[in-house]
């Protein structure tokens, strides 16, 4: 099976962490740094090509023991099953998860079609729901472990045509809270990253300015961002990954059951345009 070969004395040393959404983005940069850090990952997604690329890169630099890609709809059950086996064929066991898969549409509230809000509601509410379900035994065997559910900014508070996205992350921070409640005694820690304005491909910025080009858009977007972010810019996915290990490791080892906005400072207020 081969061992992990991430820097020695790595904050996650002997741990096995699920990473769903795994093939880009925050997921992407959360496996990566995991691994960095000792960890043993199992990288998940339905982007197969992509995901197995970040994977072989990290066999690459970590060993073949210290990854493995597979195929995980995070709304199908059965998905769910067949990665935590592929964990535990792969590492012996799970003794942690970051639930980072998700979507984001934008619309009007009252011209939202029921079918996307209800596709949003699958990927970013019950993929939370059924990975907690999935992992949670698992993690209770290994003798205790985290798991990390990715929220948002806009779980804390309301967006203008993001309802469906807002709904179903105000929705993980409330199974954060009651997951924490009820798995605490069995030495699990559950907690939220809630991120604001992120530059990822789930936030491109082309879809927010509906008729501009690419580069128009980013330039429009960052200009916005410059002006209501506090901190003048919007955060790289790396920042996230960072906040994700802290609350995997030791060095958060009284902390359950809450959400940690990573926001550049968004949600404190209001700042002048």
């Amino acid at each position: 099976m081969g061992e992990a070969v991430g820097k020695a004395g790595g904050k996650l040393d002997g741990r096995v962490v699920i990473v769903t959404g795994a093939a880009r983005g925050q997921g992407e940069q959360e496996a990566r740094l995991f691994a960095a850090e000792g960890a043993r990952v199992l990288l998940a997604d339905v982007l197969d090509e992509p995901g197995g690329r970040v994977a072989g890169e990290l066999a690459d630099q970590y060993g073949p023991g210290a990854v493995r890609y597979v195929h995980l709809d995070v709304t199908r059950e059965d998905d769910w099953a067949a990665g935590v086996a592929a964990a535990k064929d792969a590492f012996g066991k799970v003794d942690g998860l970051v639930n980072n898969a998700g979507i984001l549409r934008f619309n009007e509230l009252v011209n939202t079609p029921l079918e996307e809000f209800q596709q949003v509601i699958q990927v970013n509410q019950i993929g939370a729901f059924l990975g907690i379900k999935a992992v949670a035994g698992e993690i209770e065997a290994a003798g205790g472990g985290t798991i990390v559910n990715t929220a948002s900014y806009t779980g804390l508070t309301g967006m203008a045509y993001v309802g469906a996205y807002a709904a179903t992350k105000h929705a993980v921070v409330g199974l954060t809270r009651v997951a924490a409640l009820e798995l605490a005694g069995k030495g699990i820690r559950v907690n939220a990253v809630c991120p604001g304005a992120v530059d990822t491909p789930m936030t491109n910025p082309a879809a927010l300015v509906p008729g501009t080009d690419p580069d128009e858009a980013r330039a429009s977007v960052d200009g916005l961002y410059e002006k209501l972010v506090p901190l003048g810019r919007i955060g790289r996915p790396e920042e996230v990954a960072r906040l994700a290990l802290f609350l995997t490791g030791e060095d958060s080892s009284y902390i359950t059951g809450q959400p940690f906005v990573i926001d550049g400072g968004w949600l404190a207020g209001v700042t002048p345009l």
